[in-house]
């Protein structure tokens, strides 16, 4: 991938950033462990700080290799992390995935998040589409990309292992934007 993903992006709430180890035992309190956050993810939640650990480790093997962006999102007021965006980009578009600790819920973080991240990419990083999916039965993400911007463009059947949910794949809505 020849794109250059800016290390740091701020929005007027969010600072995002490239996980460090450092972040593990934070990450694993804030929502890693947590049934609830974890219940529409294609993970399982961790039980351990020392999963988080090597989910890390994954993250900035990510990083070094070009093959995905996953950014920490943290207030920009006390640093205190949130959640994660992670970019997956291809030839003309972006794949993203995301996660939001529960505490953070309804304030509208991954929203801004999310629509911060499409504008750098159709702006700085000539992306042409950004796209999500989300089980069809997770309102809140669809909500969540609604209110960002993007446009439910179909189902795909039998798309994603929600391994929370049940072992086979489950249906999911395609949400994406385009420039």
């Amino acid at each position: 991938m020849s794109v250059a993903f800016p290390e740091s992006i701020e929005t007027e709430r969010l600072r995002f950033r490239p996980p460090m180890p450092q972040d593990a035992e934070t990450i694993f309190a804030a929502y890693a462990q947590d049934l609830e956050v974890c219940r529409f993810m294609v993970w399982t939640p961790h039980s351990s700080v020392e999963i988080t650990s090597q989910f890390i480790r994954r993250c900035v093997g990510s990083w070094h290799a070009e093959t995905a962006f996953p950014y920490v999102l943290a207030l920009r007021d006390n640093d205190a992390v949130v959640g994660m965006l992670e970019v997956r980009p291809t030839a003309n578009r972006a794949n993203i995935g995301y996660v939001l600790a529960k505490a953070y819920w309804g304030r509208g973080l991954m929203a801004e998040a999310i629509r911060a991240f499409a504008t750098l990419a159709f702006s700085d990083l000539s992306f042409f589409r950004v796209e999500a999916t989300c089980d069809v039965e997770n309102r809140a993400s669809a909500r969540v990309l609604e209110k960002s911007g993007f446009v439910r463009e179909g189902r795909l059947a039998r798309y994603t292992v929600h391994p929370n949910i049940a072992a086979e794949p489950r249906d999911c809505w395609m949400y994406a934007t385009s420039r």
